[in-house]
This record gives C-alpha cells, sequence and structure tokens, in this order.
C-alpha cells in the first residue's frame, strides 16, 4: 500500500490534472449505492437452480471476465521440459527434500525458463502442495547461496537489494517468513514457488517479454490477455509440471497469492479447474474485493498507473464501475464448489477488507447449489477470528502482507478439505 501512494504521489506531481484519481476513499458513508449483477441467472434471465445449470452460467461468466477484465490467455500448444539443476534431498536434517527445477516452455521457435523452488517432505508420499509466485526471486526465501539470484528484470526496492531493476544478495533470505517453508513442512505440504516476474515482467513493456515472447504470431485486441492473466496462465503451466511428478499429490494442489499476485491466484483458479484449493490474500480490488464499492483500491487508480495488469477493455470502467457486467463476487464463485480462502488484513484498507468479505457473502449462493456451505458468516468477523466453511475468511491484526499467521489459518484450511 504504501509504495503504490508513493507512485500515485509522484504521479500526481507529473499529471496534476489526474491527481483526483488518487484520492481514495476510506469513508464507509462514501461507498456509493451499488447492484450486484446477478449471479444466479442466465444472461436470458433465466434462473440457476441446479449444478448442471451452473456449469452453463459458469461459462457465461467467465467469458465477461475474459472480455471486460483481464483478457482471453491463448491455448497452450507448446512444449514443456523440465531439469532439476538443485537437489538436497537431505534437507532439514533429512525432514524434506529441496529442488530447484527450470521448467523450459518452448513454442513457436521461441523458449523461456522458469525456476521452481521446490520443497517437499520426505516422510509423506503424495503431499498435497502448496503454489504461489514470489515477488523478489527465490533466493529471498533461501538462507544459503545454492539458490542462486535471479537475472530477470525486478522492481527495486532497497530493502530487498533490488537496484537498477536486478536482483542481489542482499535480498537472500527475507521473505522466508512470508514462505515458512519449515511449518508447511511439518504439517505434511509441499511448497512450489517461483520469481512472478520470470512469467512476465511487472511494468509497461507492450506484451512484448515473458510467456507473452511466446506468442509473435498474435495479433491483440482490446480483450487480450495481460500481465495478470500471464502470471495466472503461468501457473497453469507449473501445474501442467506437477501433474507428473512422483512426490506430489495433483489432485491436492492449492494456489496462493497475495496483492496483485492475490489477483493472479483467483483468475489462475477460475481459469484452471485443476488447482483443488484457491486462496487470496489480501488481493483488493480487481481481486477478491467488490469493484463497485469504490472503496480503497479503485479500477480508476489501477488503470492510470498499471493499465498493463488488465486489457484494454477494463479501462472503459473508470468511475463506471456499476457498468461493468461483472463484479468480483462473481469472480469468486468460478471456484465452486472447490474450496477459496480469502484473507484481509485489517489495516490493509487499500484492499477494503469488507468488501473482500463481501465478496464472499455473494459469492457463497453458487456453493450451496452443490450442497456446501460458502462462508459461513453473514457480517465480518471479529479480528483474528477465522470462519471456515467451503469459503474460509479472516481479517487479522496488521497491514498488507502475506504473514505466519494467514499460513497457520490457511493449512488448517487444507487440513479440512485435503
Amino acid at each position: 500500500m504504501k509504495s503504490f501512494l508513493l507512485i500515485a504521489l509522484l504521479f500526481s506531481l507529473v499529471y496534476p490534472a489526474l491527481s483526483q484519481e488518487f484520492v481514495p476513499n476510506y469513508e464507509e458513508s462514501k461507498v456509493p449505492t451499488y447492484t450486484l449483477p446477478a449471479l444466479l441467472e442466465m444472461e436470458n434471465g433465466e434462473p440457476v437452480e441446479s449444478k448442471k445449470q451452473w456449469r452453463k452460467r459458469r461459462g457465461e461468466i467467465l467469458h465477461l471476465f475474459e472480455k471486460h477484465v483481464y483478457g482471453k490467455s491463448p491455448e497452450w500448444d507448446g512444449k514443456i521440459t523440465s531439469k532439476v539443476i538443485l537437489e538436497n534431498k537431505d534437507y532439514l536434517n533429512g525432514k524434506a527434500t529441496r529442488q530447484v527445477v527450470r521448467l523450459s516452455l518452448e513454442r513457436a521457435g521461441r523458449s523461456l525458463d522458469l525456476d521452481l523452488l521446490v520443497f517437499y517432505p520426505n516422510s509423506v508420499k503424495k503431499a498435497p502442495a502448496f503454489l504461489g509466485l514470489n515477488f523478489y526471486g527465490n533466493h529471498t526465501i533461501s538462507s544459503d547461496n545454492q539458490v542462486a539470484v535471479p537475472e530477470a528484470w525486478i522492481r527495486n526496492n532497497e530493502k530487498m537489494g533490488s537496484s537498477n531493476n536486478k536482483a542481489s544478495e542482499k535480498g537472500r533470505g527475507q521473505r522466508i517468513a512470508n514462505w515458512p517453508y519449515e511449518a508447511i513442512l511439518s504439517r505434511g505440504y509441499g511448497l512450489v514457488t517461483l520469481y512472478y516476474g520470470e512469467i512476465d515482467p511487472d511494468y509497461g513493456d507492450g506484451f512484448k517479454n515473458g510467456v507473452h515472447a511466446l506468442y509473435p504470431d498474435e495479433k491483440r485486441n482490446a480483450s487480450s490477455w495481460a500481465s495478470i492473466a500471464a502470471w495466472g496462465w503461468g501457473l497453469s503451466r507449473v501445474m501442467d509440471y506437477l501433474e507428473d511428478v512422483d512426490w506430489v499429490n495433483p489432485k491436492k494442489i492449492a494456489v496462493l497469492g497475495h496483492s496483485r499476485l492475490g489477483k493472479a491466484a483467483l483468475w489462475a483458479g477460475a481459469t484452471d479447474e485443476r488447482f483443488a484449493l484457491v486462496i487470496s490474500n489480501n488481493s483488493g480490488c480487481g481481486g477478491a474485493a467488490l469493484s463497485r464499492r469504490a472503496y480503497g483500491e479503485t479500477i480508476g487508480q489501477m488503470i492510470n498507473v498499471i493499465p498493463y495488469w488488465f486489457s484494454d477493455s477494463f479501462s472503459i470502467y473508470n468511475k463506471r464501475e456499476n457498468e461493468l457486467p461483472v463484479d468480483q463476487h462473481q469472480l469468486l464463485a468460478l471456484m465452486a464448489p472447490r474450496p477459496l480462502y480469502v484473507a484481509s488484513g485489517v489495516e490493509d484498507t487499500w484492499a477494503d477488507p469488507k468488501g473482500e468479505f463481501l465478496s464472499c457473502v455473494a459469492a457463497s449462493p453458487a456453493y450451496e447449489l452443490f450442497g456446501k456451505e460458502g462462508v459461513p458468516a453473514e457480517v465480518l468477523p471479529p479480528l483474528n477470528q477465522p470462519v471456515m466453511g467451503s469459503i474460509g475468511y479472516h481479517i487479522r491484526s496488521g497491514d498488507h502482507g502475506l504473514l505466519p499467521y494467514d499460513w497457520a489459518q490457511y493449512l488448517d484450511f487444507a487440513d479440512m478439505h485435503f
């Protein structure tokens, strides 16, 4: 949140006419009146009352998100090869195996390498696992120098040791608390993570790098895939690999993301039903939060600073949220009947915790079609008191971050459903 507001301040100094775009609303009394798009109603007005009808409605909703929000990603018709470039089968005194696996995606005479940092327990056969993208490189989740510093473009962050858009050793181990692999392994789960910038760099490059470069024949239009869709698409390519790996149970893989990568995890879960559990951590507008509330982060604030996250078609809904034919409760409902967890930080008002929770409530009827309980609450639960149905939710102490407390709830939730 703080980094975004700094960007917004600098932007307003350069473009003062647009400075009003960066005055977020944090008052409930100023939330506009809105009506959410119907969840259980076909485009032709027919009510959705069965699982069979939901499959058709699900397709309609998915198409609307592709057309108006994230863009439509291409089908994968290339080749994926893998190579283990680092392996320690005696990690943590024999409790686990740690690997770095290089995936090579090849298509149209071009290739792209993605390095996966993998941890799995040696005592569990066909372990369930969490898969998620990290922000500053795999080396930030390793205290030793065996895990290499990435060479890909990276956002500048002094604390993380990145400058001139290059990572450095200064970032080593800085994000272990955000990816507590020892706690995850001790519960019998594996962990797979990779640096999101290897999939698509997080700047406006005209969609010429990362996975977009594998499609030189693509003719872009207003509904073409952008960065969030690319990050989600990349998670599906990792899933392609995990389906054939001996140590993991491919039917028990949870996809997880924080902040913008929470948006990407939700889109991955919506477009790829192989993910058995979907987790959104502080994902905000364009993620779990209802866009129509225009609270904290808004469509306009995103498209004026990071328009490349979304399809060009999304830009027309700047300050016109009520005209958007979808809202985020429908995105969450696309996970049904698979378990879904949404989490917020009470101080992370930018991400609109109440809007994230209300989205869960409004998504719950899709789960009820399957005889499942959605989120088992109708009002925002007390601080640090998770509620867990087929949709789990908590609002915790603290600000914007993926914290050990969050992981503890995700592990409990996975235990319930795996």
